[in-house]
C-alpha cells in the first residue's frame, strides 16, 4: 500500500487516462490540497495535456500509477473500464484500503466489484458537465453538480471529494445510474446536434458569426425549459450554461 500522505487528510492520487477528463479532475484536486503522484498517457496529445494541467507529474503505465497511489481516478473511456479493472486485479494490483474512483456516467460501484474483492474503497463520480481537457474546465467545475454512488460508509468520503473538485455533490443510487446515464446522453448528444444544425443553418444565410448571435438565444432558452420543467431558480443556471 503506498505511504499515507504527510498531511492530514491529503492522498497521493494517480490519474489513469490524460483524454479532457482525468487531467482536469487531477488539477482540481491538486488544488484541494491533494498531491498528483503520476498519471498515464499513451498518445502525443494526451502527454501534452498532461504536462499543461499537471506540470512535472510523473508519467507512468497504468500499473505504476496504480502502485504509487492512495486515490486511483479511472477517467477511461466507458467501453475500456470494465476490462480495466478485471486486468488489474488479476496482476494483483489493487491495494487494500486504496480508494478507486472512476469518472463514468454509465457505470455506479458495481463496475468496481473485482477491485472491491481485493480491498479496495468504490467511489463512482461522475462532473455532469463537457469537458474541453483545458484549464477553462477547472471554473466550470465549481458550477456543476457531481453525481455520487458508493457504498452507504463510503458515501462521505465520495461527497467530500466532489466538493474538494469544486461541484456540488448529489447522491445517484447504484440502482438509478442507468437512468442518470440516460437523461446526461440525451441532454449532450440533443444539445450539440441541434446546436450544430442550428448553426450551419445561420451560417448560410451569411451571417459571420452564427455562433455569437445563437449563444444569448440558446442559454435563454435553455435556462426557460430548465426552470419550466423543474421550479429550477435563476440561481440554479450557472452564468455559462449552454455556451457554446
Amino acid at each position: 500500500m503506498a505511504r499515507m500522505s504527510e498531511r492530514d487528510g491529503r492522498l497521493a492520487v494517480g490519474i489513469v487516462g490524460a483524454g479532457r477528463v482525468g487531467p482536469v479532475i487531477g488539477a482540481a484536486l491538486a488544488a484541494a490540497g491533494h498531491r498528483v503522484v503520476s498519471i498515464s498517457a499513451v498518445s502525443e496529445a494526451s502527454r501534452d495535456r498532461a504536462e499543461a494541467l499537471l506540470p512535472g507529474v510523473e508519467i507512468r503505465d497504468v500499473p505504476g500509477v496504480v502502485a504509487s497511489s492512495e486515490l486511483v481516478v479511472l477517467a477511461v473511456p466507458d467501453d475500456q473500464l470494465a476490462s480495466l479493472v478485471a486486468g488489474l486485479a488479476a496482476l494483483d494490483a489493487w491495494q487494500p484500503g486504496q480508494i478507486v474512483l472512476h469518472t463514468s456516467p454509465a457505470f455506479g460501484i458495481d463496475v468496481l466489484e473485482p477491485a472491491l474483492l481485493r480491498g479496495a474503497i468504490p467511489v463512482a463520480l461522475h462532473p455532469a458537465m463537457s469537458f474541453t481537457g483545458t484549464s477553462m474546465d477547472l471554473s466550470r467545475l465549481t458550477e456543476c453538480y457531481i453525481a455520487v454512488t458508493a457504498p452507504g460508509p463510503v458515501l462521505p468520503i465520495g461527497q467530500a471529494l466532489a466538493v474538494e473538485m469544486g461541484g456540488e455533490p448529489v447522491v445517484i443510487p447504484e440502482s438509478a445510474r442507468a437512468a442518470y446515464a440516460e437523461a446526461i446522453a440525451t441532454a449532450t448528444t440533443f444539445s450539440a446536434a441541434i446546436v450544430t444544425q442550428a448553426t450551419q443553418a445561420l451560417a448560410q444565410t451569411g451571417v459571420e458569426n452564427p455562433a455569437d448571435v445563437l449563444a444569448p438565444l440558446i442559454r435563454s432558452t435553455v435556462d426557460n425549459a430548465l426552470r419550466n420543467s423543474g421550479g429550477l431558480r435563476t440561481a440554479d443556471v450557472p452564468p455559462n450554461f449552454g455556451s457554446i
